[in-house]
């Protein structure tokens, strides 16, 4: 049977409290245990000093006197007390009259020391203390004896109230350890019904976080965080699902369009493989865009992994640079590099940063007009690469820089313009980046172009090795 965290709370402290209770009765037992044998023990040690000094004093006028004084001292010992004193010869001078006949003969005493046992006397239990003195010159044994029986009887009773007490007392602890926990519980209930409550409908609620300042407050804050990153996971689910309907309708919708066209009644061939040529087209637009919502999809599910392996970056950069050359090329725009000389090394998947300078640099292409000018340059600065791509092509407005790596979002000129595209390119570009443990930002300005730069941290470069080498180690890091 599962308990719940309010029991096994109670039933912890009720085990805890009941073994505190039972050796704190434990401790005391034995401490008036000890308590009662010092007591007695200084009881009996006294009534003993007393009577030697009984026999001091009546020593030197005789045994009539001594045995008359010890008679006395015996009258006025009314708690029960006795005591036998024996003489030189080891004949008892005195023996108290409370004690019944036939009268118990003690173990004698040995040698000088105090020495103290218990015995049985009356029917009662006492404490008897042996000690042979040395009164002017004669040897006198002294037994001196104090009953134990009101100190037995006060141990009873407190080990009577132990056994009554001790169940009454774990009872209430344990119903004060039950309220106790209730209190205690009670703002973790309140966070549960208040957790139900929250569903996709209404994610923007949050958890009451309550006022101390202890592990309850820290657990819903960390619980109010977790359903903002949530809200947040889901507002972009909800807009990345909108944003890619509404540019996969557009291609769909312009391929159906000239299907029916062409189906409307019998055309040319000439006519025919126009259409079919815009339906190509139109497809592989269409192709790339899902391609760039598969690849980001699989970078947020963690299923987009990156081959990285050690390598000498420079030789890319420059075999990158000669393929946008091309592309400025076709559009009548001066291509210039600046390129590291020296190798850079750094830790990279070769394909993946192809991938995002090839979108810098065709973006740099297709928002700069003719007769413009792009430059590429990389250089080494605080053990990181820099790699800088700069036009002079329309430029991005202020208000539209910081939202640029967004997924879907296009600034307005890039959407008025001839330039098409879904929006997508620069949210992969950032991914790859940062999957690299770099950043990329960009600066820009209308009517005087754009600078997009990205930092890559450098790394030991190992040294060269065949390709068909075995130890080639290839490691793969899943995007976050």
């Amino acid at each position: 049977m599962r308990l719940t965290i309010r029991a096994r709370l109670t039933l912890l402290y009720l085990v805890v409290l009941a073994a505190s209770f039972a050796g704190f009765f434990w401790i005391c037992d034995i401490g008036f245990q000890r308590s009662i044998e010092t007591t007695v023990n200084d009881a009996s040690r006294s009534n003993l000093e007393i009577a030697r000094r009984v026999i001091d004093d009546a020593a030197p006028h005789g045994i009539p006197k001594m045995q008359k004084e010890l008679r006395e001292l015996s009258e006025l010992w009314a708690n029960g007390a006795i005591f036998e004193v024996a003489g030189p010869d080891g004949e008892w001078i005195f023996r108290s009259p409370r004690l019944v006949s036939p009268q118990p003969e003690f173990p004698p005493a040995i040698g000088y020391d105090l020495t103290f046992r218990t015995a049985n006397l009356e029917r009662q239990q006492y404490r008897i203390a042996f000690q042979r003195v040395k009164v002017r010159d004669a040897e006198y044994t002294i037994i001196a004896a104090v009953p134990t029986e009101p100190f037995d009887q006060a141990l009873d009773n407190f080990r009577l109230t132990e056994k009554e007490f001790l169940p009454l007392l774990a009872l209430i602890a344990s119903l004060l350890g039950y309220w106790l926990s209730g209190r205690a519980l009670s703002p973790v209930s309140r966070i549960t019904h208040s957790a139900a409550k929250i569903g996709v409908q209404n994610l923007s609620q949050r958890l009451e976080v309550p006022h101390a300042q202890d592990e309850l407050r820290q657990l819903t804050e960390t619980l109010n965080a977790m359903l903002e990153r949530i809200e947040s996971s889901v507002k972009r689910l909800i807009q990345f699902t909108a944003d890619a309907s509404h540019d996969l309708r557009t291609p769909v919708a312009l391929i159906r369009t000239n299907a029916e066209i062409a189906l409307r009644r019998p055309r040319t061939d000439a006519q025919y493989r126009e259409s079919l040529s815009r339906i190509l087209a139109t497809s592989e637009q269409t192709t790339g865009l899902i391609e760039k919502l598969l690849t980001l999809a699989r970078a947020d599910a963690g299923a987009a992994a990156l081959h990285f392996v050690p390598m000498d970056i420079a030789p890319n950069l420059r075999e990158i640079a000669a393929e946008a050359r091309v592309l400025a090329a076709g559009k009548n725009i001066s291509f210039s590099e600046e390129l590291l000389a020296e190798p850079a090394p750094v830790l990279a998947d070769p394909a993946a940063l192809e991938r995002l300078l090839m979108t810098l640099l065709d973006n740099a292409v297709k928002y700069t007009p003719e007769q413009g000018s792009i430059r590429m340059h990389s250089c080494a600065e605080n053990s990181s690469l820099i790699i800088e791509i700069r036009d002079t092509g329309i430029g991005i407005p202020e208000k539209d820089l910081p939202n640029i790596f967004e997924r879907f979002y296009r600034a307005d000129q890039a959407r008025t313009g001839r330039a098409s595209g879904a929006g997508l390119g620069l949210s992969i570009a950032k991914w790859i980046a940062e999957a690299h443990r770099g950043s990329i930002q960009a600066f820009s300005a209308v009517g005087e172009g754009s600078l997009f730069r990205v930092t890559f941290p450098f790394t030991n470069l190992p040294r060269a090795r065949d390709a068909s080498d075995p130890q080639v180690e290839h490691s793969s890091v899943s995007a976050d």
